[in-house]
């Protein structure tokens, strides 16, 4: 991803890193993952929560069940339980994009500008053509020491 000299370039990898990331470790894992994508989907937050703590139970060492509990925490405005989760998603897989852009995005909401700034740079070395990479000016000026 890094080595992409475009979007679409970057297309093809991102896919399949999405993919590695979503298949579970077993066929249990798979159902819970996929009921509680599917409930995020359709809005029923509380379901998809469900799904990924048993998922969370069941797997505690696969990074994806809490990155997924923690984005649907972050579409309910949940920031601290989702930066949790980030935070464990990425104890697993330091290198998950989606859990660091995830970070950035909740640190923004939380008003934490100069750790989302951190977080948002960690993800775009990774993943450079990001959709988040158009928040960076903004961020950075937000983040920027004011003159005299």
């Amino acid at each position: 991803l890094a080595a992409a000299s475009d979007p679409v370039t970057a297309q093809g990898p991102s896919n399949r890193l999405w993919q590695i990331w979503t298949t579970a470790p077993d066929a249990h894992a798979q159902d819970l993952l996929n009921s509680g994508m599917v409930r995020l989907r359709t809005g029923d937050f509380a379901g998809a929560i469900a799904a990924f703590d048993a998922l969370v139970d069941y797997c505690p060492d696969y990074a994806e069940g809490y990155n997924q509990r923690a984005f649907a925490n972050y579409l309910q405005g949940r920031y601290r339980p989702a930066l949790v989760d980030l935070e464990a998603a990425l104890a697993h897989r330091p290198r998950h994009v989606g859990a660091l852009s995830g970070t950035a995005l909740t640190l923004i909401g939380m008003g934490r500008d100069a750790e989302a700034l951190e977080a948002l740079e960690g993800a775009l070395a990774l993943h450079p053509w990001l959709n988040e990479r158009a928040l960076l000016p903004a961020l950075r000026e937000r983040v920027a020491p004011t003159s005299p």
